[in-house]
């Protein structure tokens, strides 16, 4: 650079030191995109910063004679001095450096701080044009790219980032703090129903049947299974023919007349029938982007392993209604929703036993006998997806329906094809089970607000006095209206915007 430097000076002053009409040789004039005038007349050398565009130069104009210049690193900022009072400086790479300014006398008339950044005229230009309706700022930081300002939506800020990107040649050169005009809160309010119909019938007969033929006791029994619920619905229940007791021998030993018949028969029907309704209405508020998530149902404990004295390890599983939800503002009229939903209970359907044993302590040898354990399964219906809805809008997430019906026959071969006595000779197993979830779902985008404006569902519950527990039977003091006039959360109704 020193070369350089000394260089440029000798040919300025071999041009200064020619002939008029003679020419010196011809070298080419780097074009200023910046010109900084400086006046060396006062107290003291001059100071002045500037900021250079990458790949660009800048003109200093001096009011006085400069001999020398020194750039404290070159390899950002290149000087070249066309004449004393006209030096270019010239910016090479990213980053900063300053420049000293030096008379003949040695003296300092200036120093001037330099740094070089990114030239984002021309990605300011594009942001312009692309998003109007935008309040986009771009400037440089050394060699990164900084997006500041207002937009009206998270896709345009995405997309002024992907920009930016591609300007920079590495999305992560680009440091977005744009900001989204619209609001960012989401109020999502859900209502999760579901009914569950249980119906099962059993039908059977068992006979019992003595026959004293000639003084040989004959017996017969027929006891029906009902293999697929693996029991009968109740054992008091059915209806019984013929004499509770069938002795085939008279009283004292002595044989029954050659010919004694005795049956009895003991009918078994019954219809169970379950209904189950599950319902659940949370309300959850999220930031654009942040996930937000409910539960309303419980844990229960799940043996994960066992350690060196048998002593079993337990992690929880959890099961009910849960939903978790998250939003992404678009714009002021379209929210992206990712939701999931699941509904679970606990069921005997598909549990896992372990059966009771012993383990041996490896250290000491002592033998520890282990109890066995059932662990409950886990009956799910879940539902995940992504949508697009305005504030306001509502979707609905239905036709999660599920229908088993199962039927089962038990039969004594052979009687089971008699006609009409046949029925006695077999029974009936029959389970069907129909299950229907619906999920709606309405999204809100909401701001802030006081708490005055809120009610709880306790703020009007009042304490019984005794006399009205005893006399009256009452669990709660009956009131008029509140006087703040609060309303109940459920009975409110609900804008566009809830604020």
């Amino acid at each position: 650079m020193r070369k350089g430097f000394f260089a440029a000076c000798l040919l300025a002053a071999a041009s200064l030191s020619l002939p008029a009409g003679a020419k010196a040789p011809m070298r080419h004039e780097p074009v200023a995109q910046k010109v900084v005038n400086v006046s060396t007349h006062g107290n003291g050398p001059a100071h002045q910063r500037i900021t250079l565009a990458l790949d660009k130069a800048a003109l200093v104009q001096l009011d006085a004679d400069a001999r020398d210049v020194l750039v404290s690193n070159p390899e950002i900022v290149d000087a070249v001095v066309r004449a004393p009072r006209r030096i270019f400086l010239l910016a090479m790479k990213t980053g900063q450096t300053n420049a000293f300014f030096f008379d003949a006398a040695g003296h300092q008339i200036l120093s001037i701080d330099i740094r070089v950044e990114r030239d984002v005229t021309d990605l300011g230009s594009m942001m312009h044009e692309n998003f109007p309706a935008s309040n986009i700022r771009v400037s440089a930081m050394n060699d990164n790219v900084v997006l500041a300002g207002t937009v009206a939506s998270a896709t345009e800020s995405t997309r002024a980032q992907d920009l930016a990107a591609s300007f920079a040649g590495d999305p992560k050169k680009v440091v977005n703090m744009i900001k989204i005009q619209a609001n960012e809160q989401v109020m999502l309010k859900v209502r999760v129903s579901e009914m569950q119909r249980q119906v099962a019938k059993q039908f059977g007969i068992d006979l019992n049947a003595a026959i004293n033929a000639w003084g040989v006791p004959i017996v017969a029994s027929t006891s029906n299974p009902f293999s697929l619920l693996g029991r009968a619905l109740s054992d008091a229940s059915g209806a019984q023919v013929g004499p509770a007791n069938c002795p085939l021998f008279a009283a004292g030993n002595q044989p029954a007349p050659s010919s004694t018949l005795c049956a009895s028969g003991v009918l078994k029907a019954l219809e169970e029938v379950g209904l189950v309704r599950t319902l659940a209405e949370p309300n959850l508020t999220a930031v654009s982007g942040e996930t937000a998530r409910f539960l309303a149902g419980g844990e229960f404990p799940v043996p994960s392993g066992r350690d060196n004295q048998g002593n079993v390890e337990i992690s929880f599983k959890q099961f009910g209604v849960g939903l978790s939800f998250t939003p992404v503002v678009l714009s002021e009229n379209r929210i992206s929703l990712q939701i999931a939903t699941e509904v679970s209970e606990l069921t005997n359907t598909g549990a896992f036993t372990v059966q009771s044993g012993s383990i041996v302590n490896p250290t000491t040898g002592q033998v520890t006998t282990l109890p066995g354990l059932t662990i409950p399964a886990l009956n799910v219906r879940r539902a995940q997806t992504t949508v697009e809805l305005p504030s306001g809008g509502s979707f609905a997430i239905a036709g999660l329906l599920q229908h088993t019906t199962k039927q089962q026959l038990d039969e004594f071969p052979g009687l089971k094809d008699m006609p009409v006595l046949g029925a006695l000779f077999r029974s009936r197993d029959f389970q069907n089970n129909e299950t229907e979830l619906v999920v709606l779902v309405s999204a809100y985008l909401v701001n802030p607000t006081s708490e005055k404006r809120l009610a709880a569902p306790t703020d009007s519950f009042v304490p019984p006095t005794d006399a009205e527990t005893i006399l009256l039977g009452r669990l709660n003091a009956v009131h008029g209206p509140d006087p703040n006039g609060l309303k109940s959360a459920g009975n409110t109704k609900v804008g566009f915007i809830v604020q």
